[in-house]
């Protein structure tokens, strides 16, 4: 944030390689590095290549750049909200077996409330703040949450969304999580 993104600064190709590298690098770094039960590490190692491949960021990616039409949400929870969800979800399966039903609403609201802000500081970022030129959006005719909602709509289901967060939160994790309440407060409430 704040900084020019690395295809502006490097270029769109560089910026590629860059994003292929720190994807084998995660995979390597986790394999390589990550102690405990094999069959656990297996199974995080899996929700990881689900969240960025066809069922995750790369299917997600493709419905936005084809222009397909859907529900927004879903279209978001592919994205973005795939990565943050396995953030959460890939964790948890280093030391169970599954990830409790609670957990996982938990982590996929959370990426959709990401996703919300995001739409919503597109519109009212500024550019140095961004990081990026504001209202890109918009300008590249992406479906977001201001764009088919209005801002108003967008800010109520952002704390919709903030609101469900913290309630599957406080489900998932009765006696508290405060790392994880004050990230998603975080995201809530940034401002770029």
């Amino acid at each position: 944030r704040g900084r020019p993104t690395s295809h502006r600064q490097f270029g769109e190709d560089v910026a590629i390689l860059a994003g292929d590298g720190l994807y084998a690098e995660a995979f390597r770094h986790v394999l390589g590095e990550q102690r405990g039960d094999p069959a656990r590490v297996l199974a995080a190692v899996t929700e990881l290549a689900a969240a960025t491949g066809v069922t995750g960021m790369v299917g997600g990616q493709y419905v936005d750049v084809t222009g397909v039409q859907g529900d927004l949400r879903r279209l978001h929870e592919l994205k973005t909200g795939r990565l943050i969800r396995v953030s959460v979800e890939g964790v948890l399966l280093l030391s169970a077996d599954a990830v409790p039903e609670p957990y996982r609403r938990f982590a996929s609201e959370l990426g959709v409330l990401f996703q919300i802000v995001d739409d919503i500081l597109d519109v009212t970022g500024s550019d140095e703040d961004l990081g990026k030129p504001s209202g890109s959006d918009e300008r590249h005719g992406k479906r977001t949450y201001v764009s088919e909602f209005g801002l108003d709509q967008a800010r109520r289901l952002a704390g919709e969304s903030h609101a469900a967060a913290r309630s599957a939160l406080a489900e998932a994790a009765p006696s508290g999580a405060p790392e994880l309440e004050r990230l998603t407060d975080f995201i809530a409430t940034r401002s770029s």
